[in-house]
């Protein structure tokens, strides 16, 4: 795992993070699409880490093409798969960027959507999230009854068990202070789904505040989350409730 780089002066402004696990046909169009975006902003001082979480498939393969492509494109590679929260982490630990944003590879939100996160980290947040929750959340393409009413029940339980509230923690699309998070992260344990609450909870315990942000989301074909994940989401979040906050989070 790359060693963290807390307290280093950034050198890059903005550092993007993307998991991903088996995800050969969804990585390059999203890569692509961020990648266009960053450079219609005229942002120069960016970069790209895409963590290839085990993939069994040509999930490397296509983020090395990408990379060979673009120079501000990284491609870090975990051995086996451990899970979303442990990709996450390898990517943000790497990152050099004054901020950092993590997004999924399905592009489920928009990149566009990040000029709205990054609206609150100027008006001093340490974290902004998107949020698909409330009125002012445009969702284009629901998921599955089931699947949303497992997510809602879920995120109910998760504010009253870790980060009361807050309604959305599960969204994939989240923009940190980049010093903030990479110290956050250095401690985080959560291998798996639950760690967006491990995060959340430890900068809140720090006194930094969080910005809940309404985002443009779209449910995805080939969704990685089933039923089963929301009870192992629950049980982490349960382990992270039973921990101390400050430094052991």
């Amino acid at each position: 795992m790359p060693a963290p780089r807390r307290g280093a002066t950034a050198v890059v402004s903005l550092t993007v993070v993307v998991p991903a696990y088996n995800e050969e046909r969804r990585l390059r169009p999203g890569i692509d699409a961020i990648c266009r975006y960053l450079r219609r902003c005229g942002e120069r001082n960016w970069e790209l880490i895409v963590v290839d979480d085990g993939s069994t498939d040509r999930t490397a393969a296509v983020a090395a093409e990408a990379a060979a492509a673009e120079p501000r494109i990284r491609v870090l590679r975990a051995p086996v798969n451990r899970g979303k929260g442990h990709a996450v982490r390898i990517g943000v630990r790497a990152s050099r960027g004054r901020r950092v944003l993590f997004c999924d590879a399905d592009s489920a939100t928009p990149i566009e959507e990040l000029a709205l996160l990054a609206r609150r980290l100027d008006e001093g947040y340490a974290v902004a999230i998107g949020s698909r929750a409330g009125p002012a959340a445009r969702i284009e393409v629901r998921q599955h009854v089931l699947r949303e009413l497992l997510g809602k029940a879920g995120n109910r339980l998760i504010q009253a068990l870790a980060v009361p509230g807050i309604r959305d923690t599960q969204c994939g699309f989240k923009l940190f202070d980049g010093d903030k998070a990479r110290e956050v992260f250095a401690r985080a344990r959560t291998d798996g789904w639950g760690f967006d609450v491990e995060i959340l909870r430890a900068f809140r315990s720090r006194g930094w505040p969080i910005a809940e942000v309404p985002v443009r989301w779209s449910h995805q074909p080939g969704s990685k989350v089933g039923p089963l994940d929301y009870a192992k989401v629950l049980g982490e979040v349960l382990r992270v409730r039973l921990r101390p906050t400050r430094d052991g989070q």
